[in-house]
């Protein structure tokens, strides 16, 4: 990841600066194709054993995507964010990858992870323990896929909305999010190695909503540090539209924007 930006979706909406409704249909296009071969490939991860293979999964799971941003946010926001990824590839040709498209068959691995090797078929129930081993073991292959997509991507874009952070914590200016896995995207975000552009398109050069769901009844809050991404309001938004320029030069131009406002 090259630099990490906030957006605040409401503020481009509301000020008429985009329309993202507008853009839903491209975006559920461009990664359609991406969500159908994931869930075609959870039932292939048994190995000549009958074991599951992490390393697949994780490869199966998150196929390689050449992106040039990540986008974060709330599941109940998915449409909307759709629309956004329709926005960037057409006016300023830019490949997105939201993590939501993922996300959302976590339970489908779960459950085959589940009646594989956690159903006790004397009682009809699943073994608490083993469910316990089984929901740990796909969180952390989920978490380092997720890791290597924002290694990958140049730009990394948390889409800010009431969904995606507490609503009494917006109203009051704090960052607490109620999702798991947006604490753990932003986090990895100020973690993850800053590579240069240079680095960044040579390697592209060389290279071709389960837990939010579990949130809304296990009401568990994060604090969420949101100071090192860059604020991309409506105005600077509308800015960057009009720059002229697509694909990595509508970044470069993106950045050099950020440059005159003293980043």
């Amino acid at each position: 990841m090259y630099r990490g930006y906030k957006v605040n979706l409401t503020d481009l909406e509301d000020n008429g600066y985009i329309d993202v409704a507008d853009y839903v249909n491209i975006g559920e296009q461009l990664h359609r194709e991406n969500k159908i071969d994931v869930k075609n490939k959870l039932e292939s991860f048994k190995d000549s054993s009958g074991s599951l293979r992490a390393s697949q999964i994780v490869a199966g799971w998150f196929p390689p995507i050449e992106a040039n941003v990540f986008l974060s946010h709330s599941h109940e926001d998915e449409d909307k964010v759709f629309g956004l990824a329709g926005f960037l590839h057409a006016e300023l040709g830019l490949s997105s990858f939201i993590d939501s498209g993922i996300w959302g068959y976590s339970d489908h691995l779960l459950r085959l992870l589940d009646d594989e090797y956690c159903y006790r078929e004397s009682t009809k129930t699943y073994s608490y323990e083993r469910r316990n081993r089984s929901t740990s073991h796909v969180h952390i292959m989920l978490s380092i896929a997720l890791m290597k997509m924002i290694n990958g991507c140049e730009c990394a874009m948390f889409v800010d909305t009431p969904n995606s952070i507490s609503p009494k914590q917006y109203i009051n200016d704090g960052d607490e999010t109620g999702s798991p896995w947006i604490y753990s995207e932003i986090s990895m975000t100020s973690l993850v190695r800053r590579r240069s552009l240079a680095e960044h398109r040579g390697l592209i050069a060389k290279s071709s909503r389960a837990m939010d769901s579990i949130s809304e009844d296990l009401r568990i809050q994060y604090d969420v540090n949101l100071s090192h991404l860059i604020e991309l309001t409506g105005s600077k938004f509308a800015a960057w539209e009009k720059c002229g320029r697509v694909g990595t030069g509508a970044l470069d131009a993106l950045y050099a924007l950020e440059r005159k406002n003293g980043y």
